[in-house]
């Protein structure tokens, strides 16, 4: 029997569900509204709602994860599953003593500068707070209901030859590229832990598509003095930095990965479809429809996992994030590591490569200090370039990295460094010349 003539049949209610929930999934996700003069997408305007209407419960919210998120691997254990765990435990404690002071206003005068604890506890702690479990409530009308099965039969031939990963992965990189970094890791462990990544193809998207917001882009666009340029500025952004990840998936440490299922879970790989591909994608998406859980199940499991991921990550940002703040400001280490990206920049001619090279190696602490090293040049080709590498190098210490290591995609502390040095280059050589062409 064919599988055309094996599939699920359809019962009453498939397309309904169906097109709902996939509809308010993706108006959440992708469809950018004006609000009060702000053009964003759906789940961001809840978030900004949220923050300037509840604006004295928020931080004590923020603060209640990140006790939870620092108290947690002590009574369980799990602090002491590896010296990674252990370390990023302790470091938590300080991350906690830093919450404490942002949201009490006490502190010495170096920790709350404008830049410092404020910056990381305004700008990343509460945002990310609040979208992690809100952004997962709708993220089970986007993956749970068989969009994720559809849209993959479609884009097969695009996302496995290119980036080597399943073509339901699709909606993944896009979720991640336009809505949040922390989200698209939600998504991605999520997908891995059911099975239907494999961990090199969970570590790609991870490394490769779960960049910082398009609304955060609006901000380095306006530190960088951009805005003038924002539509050549937010596509060269995502066509560099999905170029940049068709290389890298093609490298170690990426290339060298196991390609296997999550421990316990048995595979569910894509069947690769070669016709007919409407029916096969409504077959696949009536499958998942059929699989799924009732509807308020599946929104308490996404929320719980939201939840449960917002803790882990909001005393990494406040501790890790505030020690390469504090590196970057107070130490030479990034102007040293600056010198490894000087020979890229100069080889394509980008204008001042030894302010360009220093700029480059602080976005490993936090993804908009390069932005901060270069505002205020004249040089536009510099300002875009390093607005670009703000947004393609995505691995960086204050966020990205301990949301990965939340999450249980198994990808280590030296293969992020080595996959963002490989981004960082990678990103100059190619996104140069295109600015050189395209101003």
């Amino acid at each position: 029997m064919s599988r055309l003539q094996a599939t699920v049949p359809t019962r009453r209610g498939d397309v309904l569900r169906f097109v709902l929930y996939s509809a308010v999934g993706i108006f959440m996700f992708f469809v950018p509204i004006t609000l009060g003069g702000l053009s964003t997408i759906p789940l961001d305007h809840i978030v900004t709602w949220l923050r300037n209407n509840l604006t004295e419960v928020v931080p004590f919210y923020a603060l209640a994860l990140i006790v939870a998120g620092t108290v947690v691997p002590f009574v369980t254990g799990r602090w002491r599953a590896s010296p990674v765990k252990m370390a990023f435990a302790l470091l938590n404690v300080l991350g906690l003593v830093v919450g404490f002071a942002m949201v009490f206003h006490v502190g010495p005068d170096w920790l709350m500068a404008k830049d410092m604890g404020p910056f990381l506890f305004n700008s990343l702690v509460i945002p990310v707070g609040l979208i992690v479990p809100i952004g997962a409530v709708f993220l089970a009308l986007l993956i749970g209901y068989g969009l994720m099965e559809f849209i993959g039969v479609f884009l097969q031939p695009v996302m496995r030859p290119v980036w080597r990963t399943p073509g339901r992965s699709a909606i993944d990189a896009v979720a991640s590229f336009v809505g949040s970094y922390s989200l698209g890791l939600l998504l991605t462990d999520r997908v891995y832990r059911e099975g239907r990544y494999t961990s090199r193809e969970a570590a790609i998207i991870a490394t490769g598509f779960s960049t910082v917001s398009a609304s955060f882009m609006v901000i380095v666009a306006k530190a960088l003095d951009l805005m003038d340029h924002w539509l050549l500025y937010f596509w060269l952004a995502l066509v560099v930095t999905f170029a940049v990840t068709a290389i890298t998936v093609r490298i170690p440490p990426l290339s060298r990965m196991p390609d296997e299922p999550y421990p316990g879970v048995e595979h569910q790989p894509e069947t690769l479809v070669t016709g007919h591909r409407f029916h096969h994608a409504w077959s696949d998406a009536r499958e998942a429809l059929h699989a799924a859980p009732g509807l308020g199940r599946n929104i308490w499991e996404n929320l719980r996992d939201g939840l449960r991921m917002a803790t882990s990550i909001l005393p990494s940002i406040l501790s890790t994030g505030l020690l390469g703040l504090v590196i970057a400001r107070y130490t030479p280490i990034f102007d040293w590591i600056g010198y490894i990206f000087v020979p890229f920049a100069w080889v394509v001619g980008l204008p001042e490569p030894l302010l360009a090279g220093k700029a480059s190696a602080t976005g490993i602490a936090e993804m908009f200090l390069p932005a901060a090293q270069v505002a205020g040049q004249d040089s536009l080709t510099l300002r875009l370039v390093i607005a670009i590498v703000c947004v393609s190098a995505i691995i960086f210490f204050s966020a990205l990295v301990p949301s990965i290591l939340a999450t249980e995609i198994p990808v280590t502390i030296r293969s992020l460094v080595v996959i963002w040095f490989e981004r960082v280059a990678l990103t100059i050589l190619i996104a140069t010349p295109l600015v050189k062409l395209l101003t």
